[in-house]
This record gives structure tokens, C-alpha cells and sequence, in this order.
């Protein structure tokens, strides 16, 4: 795995810095995926303002996602899916869902253990590829990943 990191600033050029390793590392005969994963609250970027949050990306299976998506598609010649965009908001969602259903048999939803292992699902989830993922993040999932790696 290579990760892409650079705190919270918009506009270092993380997503191009990612796509152009994904692409040479593409080149170089690997089969790469990208994934990005975004701290904020929202679903996915579909009703941010524009202005505020930049243009939106959507997928061939229809997933409203971050600009950054079209630009990996593009380097590295593959398709992406939803599953290539993972928002703070999609993952509390997903597990409050599951709290919702009885998943949890009662018991107290936290962020360690039930966000953090929503997270590595995502993270690890088999999209068949088994070679390279570049998972683009920004500090506080990052943050949260790596305190989840020590349980």
C-alpha cells in the first residue's frame, strides 16, 4: 500500500501527486486502485456548494464523488466505483445503520471499536485487486487508522 497524506489543506496537489504515482506505477506493470477517503461529515460532495468544495466526479455506477476521482480515472485508465470514495459521513452512516438493524445486539456503539473497524473494511475491502492501492487521505482519517492499528 502507498498512501498519499497531507493534513487538511486543500490544494497541495495530493490527488495529482497520487494519480501520477498510481500512473507510473501502472507503468511499470503493476495493477493499481485508488481510493480516497475525506473528513468530512457529508455523504459525498453531491450538495456542497461548488464554490466551496470544487467540482463533483461521478462514477460509472453513479456515486457523486470528489474531483480527485476523475483525475485517478484518468491517469490510471480504470474505472472507479463508490467504493473508491469513503467520507467520514458514509462511514458513520454505515454504522449507525448497522446500530439501527440490532447489529450490535444492544450493545454501546463507540468510535474503538465499531468506526475504526468500519473503516479498515472499507480499506480492505476486495475489489480484486491485490497488487497496489493508493489510498488518498486527509489527516484526521488517517489519525484515526492508525490508532485503530494498534488493537
Amino acid at each position: 500500500y502507498v498512501f498519499v497524506t497531507g493534513g487538511v489543506v486543500s490544494g497541495l496537489g495530493k490527488g495529482i501527486t497520487a494519480a501520477s504515482l498510481g500512473r507510473l506505477l501502472k507503468m511499470r506493470g503493476y495493477k493499481v486502485t485508488m481510493q480516497k477517503f475525506d473528513p468530512y461529515i457529508n455523504i459525498d460532495p453531491g450538495t456542497m456548494n461548488p464554490i466551496q468544495h470544487g467540482e463533483v466526479f461521478v462514477t460509472d455506477d453513479g456515486a457523486e464523488t470528489d474531483l480527485d476521482l476523475g483525475h485517478y480515472e484518468r491517469f490510471i485508465d480504470e474505472s472507479l466505483t463508490k467504493q473508491s470514495n469513503v467520507t467520514t459521513g458514509k462511514v458513520y452512516w454505515s454504522v449507525l445503520s448497522k446500530e439501527r438493524r440490532g447489529d450490535y445486539g444492544g450493545g454501546t456503539v463507540q468510535v474503538i471499536p465499531h468506526i475504526t473497524n468500519e473503516l479498515k473494511s472499507r480499506f480492505y475491502r476486495n475489489d480484486g485487486v491485490k497488487e497496489r492501492r493508493l489510498p488518498s487521505l486527509k489527516s484526521e482519517v488517517r489519525l484515526v487508522i492508525s490508532r485503530a492499528s494498534h488493537f
